[in-house]
């Protein structure tokens, strides 16, 4: 298969690593594939080598790429939340003396003069989300782009990362022979397909609970707003029945997955489980509600961490309720003690995609559909990001062509933003001069024939 057209999620979480296949060559996005191998050197969210993390990336991506007879040769990589600081920030360019059109290098500026102010040190911006832009006393636009006017602001939060963890989850995937085309921060990656519009807008809580963290982020107004963390997850699970039943990990993995549950008052107490103890040659038993006390042990401990920020900030007042993620999900009755603990509704979310039904693969699943669904605005901000130098768009206030990364490509307008500007246009026009009579010309065919092939331009540049 042609890969000019893939995007490729890509998720190094502590205990596995997941990558999403997608094909976006039609008009609907189309998930042909996944994988998922076992992590080595990762410790709780972090890289501790990153040879080990590199290995596993290679042999994941070596996997999509049998699995769906493509050859993958960039990803868009998760962020965790543990991760992520968020910012307020802003800026504002000169335009022209006398108004002009506004462009896409003009929208580069901006953004670059806005990171310029809100990155602090030792960390680096991954993602950066417009709320509103302002052309002269004009407020609240979306798209400033074709707008005439003397100066442009832009204000947004900016979310930043710690630069020494981004490079060594660039190093790693480059060292597996690929290369990152840019960040997403996961909780908006999941949030963009486990929650509907109006739990984005009116607010819900993501919980993430993982193999080496549980995180629980506050999702509002299509933003984050608030995240707590706990750097306990899966493993830790693993290793207190490890401990607690004197077996090895391995063994305590298996029992975990095979017969472990979140809640005890949905475990049985004549239920037996077989554990292979350790100095022992033939297995001890032990009863299913034992097993499931000891697991819901940690889980409380995580629980209860995660909700006192979650209380502080009023989270549980919100309608969204929880959404429940991450392959510590997949214990049965979790989510039931989630609601009992928190009071709240709770759900948990797996992608419904053939192939994908796990809930492992959710950030995966979130990345590629996040990747498919930017605005074009949102390429100019990435491409601004990709860069090593902000100085290179600094642009003359006179310049009309964008500094563009080769990884980005702009996506084409709606014929309906473009009538909006022009009418913006035309009354700033009116206060200066007295207006033509213009007739208003319908697009021509050959217009339409170089929209959609430039929609098919923009795969090939974009991801690969």
């Amino acid at each position: 298969m042609n890969n000019s057209s893939l995007i490729v999620g890509l998720d190094i979480g502590t205990t596995n690593v997941k990558a999403v296949v997608a094909d976006a060559s039609s008009s609907q996005l189309k998930i042909i594939g996944a994988a998922s191998v076992p992590t080595l050197g990762m410790d709780h969210g972090n890289i501790v080598d990153i040879d080990q993390t590199a290995s596993a990336v290679a042999t994941v991506l070596s996997s999509a790429e049998e699995k769906t007879n493509t050859k993958i040769n960039r990803v868009v990589t998760a962020i965790p939340a543990s991760m992520l600081q968020l910012e307020s920030t802003s800026g504002v360019i000169n335009i022209a003396q006398d108004s002009r059109e506004i462009n896409d290098a003009d929208v580069q500026a901006v953004t670059a003069a806005a990171l310029s102010a809100g990155v602090r040190s030792g960390r680096e911006a991954i993602a950066f989300l417009p709320t509103k832009f302002r052309v002269d006393n004009e407020d609240k636009i979306i798209d400033p782009r074709k707008m005439i006017g003397m100066s442009l602001e832009v204000k947004g939060i900016l979310v930043t990362a710690p630069k020494a963890s981004l490079h060594n989850i660039k190093r790693a995937i480059e060292r597996a022979g690929y290369t990152n085309n840019f960040f997403v921060a996961a909780p908006l990656a999941v949030a963009n397909v486990a929650l509907d519009e109006g739990e984005q807008t009116f607010g819900t809580i993501l919980m993430d609970i993982g193999g080496g963290q549980s995180t629980a982020t506050v999702i509002r107004d299509k933003k984050i707003v608030y995240a707590s963390i706990n750097n306990n997850g899966g493993v830790d699970i693993t290793r207190d029945i490890s401990i607690v039943l004197n077996s090895s990990l391995s063994e305590a993995e298996k029992v975990k997955t095979s017969f472990g549950i979140a809640d005890p008052q949905m475990a049985s107490e004549s239920d037996e489980v077989p554990v292979n103890v350790v100095g022992k040659d033939s297995p001890d038993m032990i009863s299913e509600k034992y097993l499931s006390e000891i697991i819901n042990a940690r889980l409380e401990e995580i629980l209860e961490h995660l909700g006192s920020g979650l209380k502080n900030h009023h989270a549980f007042d919100l309608p969204g309720g929880i959404v429940i993620t991450g392959g510590t999900s997949a214990l049965p009755g979790i989510d039931q003690l989630i609601a009992d603990t928190y009071q709240v509704n709770a759900r948990i979310y797996t992608p419904d995609q053939m192939g994908l039904r796990d809930s492992k693969y959710a950030t995966g699943y979130g990345i590629v559909n996040y990747a498919y669904d930017l605005h074009d605005i949102d390429f100019l901000v990435n491409s601004v990001l990709s860069a090593n130098n902000l100085d290179e768009f600094n642009t003359e206030p006179n310049s009309t062509e964008p500094k563009q990364s080769n990884k980005f490509f702009k996506r084409l307008q709606s014929d309906n933003e473009n009538d909006g500007k022009e009418a913006y246009n035309d009354a700033k026009l009116a206060s200066k001069q007295k207006p033509e009579k213009q007739e208003k010309t319908k697009p021509e065919k050959t217009k339409k024939n170089k929209e959609k092939k430039g929609v098919k331009e923009f795969f090939k540049k974009f991801f690969d």
